[in-house]
Formats: structure tokens, C-alpha cells, sequence
């Protein structure tokens, strides 16, 4: 055992780091936070000072006089059924967490489906229980994001309220997606083309709808409303679309879903009513999920690149934390359409 090991009765503390590399305290503590206004012999010395020492510091110590709490919270304003049954929802936190995998924040996931939770986050975040907030499928009528905004806390959110969005946002191009799906159906000669919308007031879910549209109008296609059926993002919104399509136009031939799960609602509704995927009615859906891969026939899907968005939006959250940008970036990730059987 070391002599500064002694002297310390057990845990070795900076001082005892910083004289074993002899430097001040304030150096090696420098060193140990990672900051580059130190010489490579300096850093050296202090590293292997810790390292002969066994140092481990005190994180709770370290956010204290830092003002930090050194974790940040990933807000779903979703009910536990729809945030386990949805896919999007888990690659965003392995996303989340791999970005952060090398850091020492901690991650806080908070599911926000009542007004009571949602007063009790707001709470919570008055408080400054954390150092920044992650949000994705947010409404627009969602007061979260303007609290945010009035406390002055880091915030990034995953997808955008509006095409105005004044906090720091990661999205991919829905509209783009939307519209290269009803390009495909159209080379596949598909004329009726319908689509199941999520929410129209998820500004992702909208600009689904305007790149359809712009799809139809391309092609030289009469609109028609009955080929527009709003539902959730569930798969029993998907369903409850799909019959009400059938209703509206027996005639359809082929169904953009703004989403997997919702396709898959689709799916089963068409095979119900006898309809044969892709012969009689082609489908596609957004996300390019596990759902997409796995169902008979494997679904034509939108992928979004929805991990990287994950990763991104904790990247750009860690660096507003950290105070190295004062902007509020919004990053627009590419869609891509990946062909499979069901179209």
C-alpha cells in the first residue's frame, strides 16, 4: 500500500494526486476533467498519479461545485402501451445511450401520458434536477418545450414542432420519404393511391402527408380526400384507417402507412377483406423497422435513420450543456426507400 494511501486512511483524495505528480490541485484537477489547457508532460505525470493511486473521483462532489447534476432526461409524451409497442421509441434510446456510453451523464427516461405527469415533470424541471432534456413525439400544443425554453435549460428535441422551431432539433425528411414512396407505387402503376396519416398536430407526422401529396400531384393523379385517412401511429389506428379507406374507395390499390406499425394494421384489415398484398393492394410503410423485416410479405418501408438520430440529438444536447454553442441547430437526416415484397 501506497504511503499517500496511509495517510488517507482508504480513498485517495486530488491532493494526494496532485503531490505524487507534483503539480497543484488545481492542475490535476484540470487533467482529470479533461481539460486541454495543460502540457502532455503534466497530463502524463497526473494520469499516472492516479493511476498508481487507484484515484476515482467523486462525480456527486464534481456536479456540486459545478452546479451539474450530470444527467439529463429523454421525455416521451406517450403512454407505456404505445412507447413498448413502437420500435421508433427503443432505437432512439439505444441511440441515446450509445452517444452517451462514454460520458458521465445519466440517463433519465421519463414517459409523460397524463396531465398529473406532465405537471410533475414540470416540476421536476424547475427544480433543475437535470442539465439538459431530450423530447421526441411532441405535440404541437405541448407547453413542455415553451417551460424549457423559459427556464433557460438545454433542450434538443427529436423532430420539430413546426418549421419555426426555435430549440435545437434532429429530424429525418419526411417529406422527402413520403413523397419517394408514392413515386415507387406510381412505377408500379398503382393509380389509387391512399395513405394513413399519424397525428396531425406531429409536425413529422404532417410533412408524411405533404410529401404524399406532392407525390399524387407529381404524378398527374386527381386528389381525392377519400383516400386520406387520419390515424395514431398505432396499429389499431392503422386498422380502424384501412376500413374506413375500404368504405370510402373499394377501388384503392395501394396504401402508403406513415408508419410500420400502422401498415401492419393495414395489412391485416386488407387480408380480412380479401385483398391480396401486393397483387391487389401494394403497401408501404415509414421507419423500416423490425415490423417491416419481419412481416409476410416483408413491407416496403421509409427508412429513417432513427439510432443516428438518437446519437445526434444527445451529441448536440451535450454540447449546449457544455456551453460551446449558443445555436440552436436543425438537422435534417435522409430518408431512404428500401423495396421489399409488399409492393
Amino acid at each position: 500500500m501506497t504511503a499517500a494511501r496511509v495517510r488517507s486512511g482508504g480513498r485517495p483524495t486530488l491532493e494526494e494526486v496532485a503531490a505524487r505528480a507534483g503539480v497543484g490541485r488545481g492542475t490535476a484537477s484540470r487533467v482529470i476533467n479533461g481539460s486541454p489547457r495543460v502540457s502532455a508532460q503534466t497530463r502524463e505525470a497526473v494520469e499516472a498519479a492516479v493511476a498508481e493511486l487507484g484515484y476515482v473521483p467523486n462525480r456527486a462532489a464534481r456536479a456540486l461545485a459545478a452546479n451539474r447534476t450530470d444527467a439529463i432526461a429523454l421525455v416521451v409524451p406517450e403512454s407505456e402501451t404505445r412507447f413498448f409497442a413502437e420500435p421508433y421509441f427503443s432505437d432512439i434510446v439505444r441511440g441515446v445511450g450509445a452517444a452517451l456510453a462514454d460520458t458521465d451523464m445519466q440517463l433519465l427516461l421519463t414517459l409523460v401520458g397524463s396531465d398529473r405527469e406532465r405537471r410533475r415533470l414540470a416540476q421536476y424541471l424547475t427544480a433543475h434536477r437535470v442539465d439538459g432534456v431530450l423530447m421526441v413525439s411532441v405535440h404541437a400544443d405541448d407547453p413542455l418545450p415553451d417551460l424549457l425554453e423559459q427556464l433557460g435549460m438545454p433542450a434538443v428535441m427529436g423532430g420539430r414542432r413546426s418549421a419555426s422551431e426555435t430549440l435545437a432539433a434532429v429530424d429525418s425528411d419526411n417529406f422527402g420519404g413520403a413523397r419517394a414512396a408514392v413515386g415507387h407505387l406510381v412505377t408500379r402503376g398503382r393509380r389509387a393511391i391512399a395513405t394513413i396519416t399519424g397525428p396531425r398536430d406531429v409536425h413529422g407526422a404532417q410533412r408524411r402527408l405533404d410529401g404524399y401529396r406532392a407525390g399524387v400531384w407529381e404524378a398527374g393523379l386527381e386528389p381525392d380526400e377519400r383516400l386520406i385517412a387520419p390515424a395514431d401511429f398505432s396499429e389499431e389506428g392503422g386498422a380502424r384507417a384501412m376500413r374506413e379507406l375500404l368504405a370510402g374507395r373499394p377501388d384503392v390499390d395501394a396504401v402508403f402507412a406513415a408508419s410500420d406499425v400502422m401498415a401492419a394494421g393495414a395489412r391485416q384489415v386488407l387480408r380480412e377483406a380479401g385483398r391480396r398484398i401486393p397483387d391487389d393492394v401494394a403497401l408501404v410503410g415509414f421507419d423500416d423497422s423490425a415490423v417491416a423485416r419481419h412481416m409476410d410479405p416483408a413491407l416496403t418501408s421509409v427508412r429513417q435513420p432513427i439510432e443516428e438520430m438518437g446519437r445526434t440529438m444527445a451529441r448536440v444536447l451535450l454540447k449546449e450543456i457544455a456551453s460551446e454553442t449558443q445555436e440552436h441547430p436543425q438537422i435534417v437526416l435522409p430518408t431512404e426507400l428500401v423495396v421489399r415484397d409488399s409492393s
